[in-house]
């Protein structure tokens, strides 16, 4: 009797202890689907990888939680300042590098609410940072990805914007996106001059849409924005998504209730579009300048924005001026000897 007990009692206890096993491999595997702690940051590596290869890079601008800005600033603090060291070195994979781009700007959505941001004051600050960015010392850190056969001068230029009327959807696909820019650079309606092409082999082309609109593949939940290119009949094609950061302020946008424009969720698009812009010039075919995990200049810096920040009359922070207007913009990388994130050649 008491030998057939000991050995119930055994047999339970390895029983409990084998069911403790499998309850922990199966919490690890349930952090895992969830993304949660260090697996996400593997798990984002690897569909970023996979991004590449499908011809799309993300915004990398999250942290080991899954925070797309996990450096929100507080109200009436600067922004997250970032690193003085130099971070891992950029990798060139033999791409083609954009000599000087010019930037074309397609509206999409609603920009005629009373939201106070999908707004035309909204939509100027857009055409004045694209007038304004591609001459300043901030865009200038882009000369530093010359290279043999592809100069460049670290500057990139306005060529012009629409804005599409009409119906429009409020949830576009990927494949959305790229038929709404080819459709619009077919029809004529974005080009340098009347009578330049439809199609600019220099231009990147952002889709730009109101806070109502949000992309399916992600747009607040997986990214804040993302470039790519595309083979047509008219050319090669670099192009980029960046969405109005209203719709998700606290993850695409630095600051929320005051910015340097009065218009956080445009203040923190404007971030966005340069980060996408810089990319755009130093690996606009996804096979030029990015590191051993995929990240690409401005991913290394995201959401850093340097000791240069200074407070401005409303009280939001900035850290660049430039067409009259003060803004607040993610650092980049300095390709070279370096490899230090920076505000301009002299500020970090």
């Amino acid at each position: 009797m008491r030998k057939f007990s000991f050995s119930i009692l055994l047999l339970t206890l390895l029983m409990a202890l084998t069911t403790l096993n499998l309850s922990a491999q199966r919490g690890e595997r349930d952090d895992d689907d969830n993304w949660g702690g260090d697996r996400f940051r593997s798990r984002q590596e690897e569909r970023d990888a996979s991004d590449l290869r499908e011809g799309k890079h993300q915004d990398r601008s999250r942290n080991s939680s899954g925070e797309l800005n996990p450096f929100f600033a507080r109200p009436g603090f600067a922004a997250t300042t970032g690193g003085t060291t130099a971070v891992s070195s950029i990798i060139d994979h033999g791409g083609p590098v954009m000599n000087q781009p010019v930037i074309y700007v397609i509206f999409y959505g609603n920009w005629n609410q009373t939201n106070g941001s999908d707004t035309a004051a909204g939509k100027q600050i857009v055409l004045d940072w694209a007038a304004g960015i591609g001459s300043t010392a901030h865009y200038s850190l882009n000369a530093s990805y010359a290279k043999a056969g592809y100069p460049t001068n670290g500057t990139a230029v306005f060529g012009g914007s629409t804005t599409l009327t009409g119906s429009y959807s409020t949830r576009l696909t990927d494949a959305q996106i790229l038929s709404t820019i080819v459709s619009t650079i077919n029809a004529g309606q974005i080009r340098r001059t009347p009578t330049s092409p439809n199609f600019d082999p220099n231009g990147v082309y952002f889709l730009v849409t109101s806070s109502d609109v949000t992309a399916r593949s992600g747009f607040c939940t997986q990214y804040c924005g993302w470039h790519s290119a595309s083979t047509q009949t008219f050319g090669r094609l670099r192009y980029s998504f960046v969405g109005n950061a209203k719709r998700c302020v606290t993850s695409c946008a630095a600051q929320s209730t005051v910015s340097p424009n009065g218009n956080p969720g445009i203040d923190g698009t404007v971030s966005v579009l340069t980060h996408e812009l810089e990319e755009t010039h130093s690996d606009p075919d996804l096979n030029a300048w990015y590191d051993s995990s995929g990240a690409e200049n401005a991913d290394k810096c995201a959401w850093t924005f340097g000791h240069f920040q200074f407070q401005t009359a409303n009280g939001s922070w900035a850290n660049i001026s430039f067409g009259g207007r003060n803004w607040l913009i993610q650092r980049n990388l300095l390709n070279g000897a370096s490899d230090f994130c920076m505000v301009d050649a002299t500020h970090n």
